[in-house]
């Protein structure tokens, strides 16, 4: 008579493919290292760097009358820790380029005859200036500005103003951006995280798969350097990656919309560096996996911080230092300044260069812990 299923069950050989199963996954460190490693960063990211109601965001002020009111309205703006005035600039033009090359969030111009209007009863207007190519960064601090006037000066101006009557008239000129539409924000921003996602893949595969299918030692005769091999791996997917950034400028002009005011030869510039990056650290991650899966896994360790920390997603800004640390050692965060520089601001080569040397900075370092893996490999 034969015996069920069930009842041939062995929970002798049940425990030894449990413990077989735990040796293996102790031996794979770099997949035991993601499955502790990511719920951490996760948890770590979303508990405490991710903040989509940006504070203390840079603020430069145009001053053409230094009163006391003018002073008790900047002081009231630095303690609702919504903004960090980084200084006085002394032109409108200055103040313009702050704002081109994103080192300022807001201007805020005090007009002549502040302080005297306000003492005559009148409505003195300000000029809010803010950089609204993120909508959600700009926000919140703008609904602040619109009630810090009668909290500041109704103390001191008792019977001057009718209730409910704002004492100063906000004029918020929202730059780049004013209708605050989010895929103008969001559309340039996917150009970097498909281009990060792709072309880091694709590389990382390039080296592994050669190898688990045996024709890397076939490479490995070949008398050329570890930089040829490196770098002509790299070129086929430039074309592809400057495909994919076609399709996305094109469907960014004519399904959404998204102005483009620069130059698109400076835009196709910034992008060939950006590719470069990407491609430099797809081909190290190739070199220091074993196989395709932790080819997979680097990409994938490394994608995560990028879409999170880069701006893309959250406002920059709206981080902690420490994250704001990290993020600036990424390329996707310095390219998506760039090319939201470029398309929304209209911004020319020699605002560029702030954003451009990190990137260049990265691939270095990157390319050079790729040669130093590739020669220890070909040892």
């Amino acid at each position: 008579m034969s015996r069920s299923p069930l009842t041939r069950f062995s929970l002798q050989r049940w425990l030894g493919i449990v413990v077989k199963e735990f040796i293996q996954l102790k031996r794979d460190r770099l997949t035991f290292g993601m499955i502790i490693g990511i719920p951490i960063i996760q948890l770590t990211l979303f508990g405490f760097a991710i903040n989509s109601d940006p504070k203390h965001l840079p603020t430069a002020v145009v001053m053409a009358e230094a009163s006391p009111f003018s002073r008790a309205y900047l002081a009231a703006m630095r303690n609702s820790d919504y903004f960090d005035l980084v200084g006085s600039v002394s032109s409108e033009r200055e103040a313009q380029r702050l704002l081109d090359r994103g080192d300022v969030q807001f201007v805020i111009t005090f007009p002549a005859g502040f302080q005297r209007a306000l003492v005559r009863g009148e409505q003195p207007a300000l000029l809010v200036e803010a950089d609204a190519t993120d909508p959600v960064a700009a926000g919140g601090a703008i609904s602040v500005l619109n009630h810090l006037g009668n909290e500041v000066f109704a103390p001191d101006l008792p019977g001057f103003h009718p209730p409910g009557k704002p004492l100063i008239e906000l004029r918020i000129h929202k730059r780049y951006n004013p209708e605050g539409v989010t895929a103008y924000n969001i559309v340039p921003g996917l150009m970097g995280v498909i281009l990060t996602m792709t072309m880091v893949l694709m590389t990382g595969l390039a080296m592994t798969r050669e190898r688990e299918r045996g024709t890397f030692e076939n490479l490995l005769a070949t008398p050329a350097t570890p930089l040829e091999v490196m770098t002509g791996k790299i070129v086929p997917y430039i074309l592809i990656g400057l495909i994919q950034v076609s399709l996305v400028l094109l469907a960014a002009r004519w399904i959404f919309g998204v102005p483009m005011l620069g130059s698109l030869l400076l835009l196709y510039a910034v992008v060939l560096l950006f590719i470069c990056a990407n491609l430099t650290l797809g081909i190290t991650f190739s070199s220091i996996a074993r196989n395709q899966l932790q080819a997979m896994q680097m990409t994938f360790f490394f994608f995560l911080p990028s879409i999170l920390l880069s701006g893309f997603m959250f406002p920059f800004r709206g981080m902690p230092g420490w994250a704001q640390a990290i993020g600036n050692c990424l390329p996707l965060t310095h390219f998506l300044v760039l090319v939201r520089g470029i398309l929304l601001k209209g911004n020319d080569a020699s605002l560029l260069w702030p954003q451009v040397w990190p990137i260049l900075a990265f691939m270095a370092v990157v390319l050079g812990i790729g040669l130093k893996t590739f020669r220890r490999t070909l040892d």
